[in-house]
C-alpha cells in the first residue's frame, strides 16, 4: 500500500510542490529575520534612534512588523495548504481507492 502511494503521480506532485513552497517561505522569513539581526549588530544606532524624540525607537515597530510578517507567511501557507495541497491529497486518496477496488 505504501509503495502504491509513493508511486502515485499526484502524491509525488504534492510532496514536491509542498516542499518547495515551504522552503521558499522558510528562506524568506530567515532572510528577513537575519537581516534584522545583522542590522542590529552593524548599525545599532539606527534602530536605537528615537522615532519622534520619545521613548519608542525604530527597532520596536520594525521588530513587531517582522512578527506580523511571520504570521502573514503562516496564513499564506495555510491558505495554499487548504486549497491546492488538500486537492492534491484528495486526488491521491481517490486514486488509491480506485486501485483498491
Amino acid at each position: 500500500m505504501i509503495d502504491k502511494i509513493k508511486a502515485n503521480p499526484s502524491y509525488q506532485k504534492l510532496i514536491t510542490e509542498r516542499g518547495a513552497f515551504a522552503w521558499k517561505l522558510t528562506i524568506t522569513i530567515l532572510v528577513v529575520y537575519y537581516a534584522f539581526i545583522l542590522f542590529i549588530a552593524f548599525s545599532p544606532e539606527t534602530l536605537g534612534a528615537s522615532i519622534s524624540g520619545g521613548l519608542t525607537t525604530w527597532g520596536i515597530p520594525i521588530g513587531m512588523a517582522i512578527i506580523v510578517f511571520a504570521f502573514a507567511l503562516t496564513g499564506i501557507y495555510v491558505k495554499r495548504a487548504n486549497s491546492e495541497f488538500d486537492d492534491l491529497l484528495q486526488q491521491v486518496k481517490d486514486d488509491i481507492a480506485k486501485e483498491m477496488k
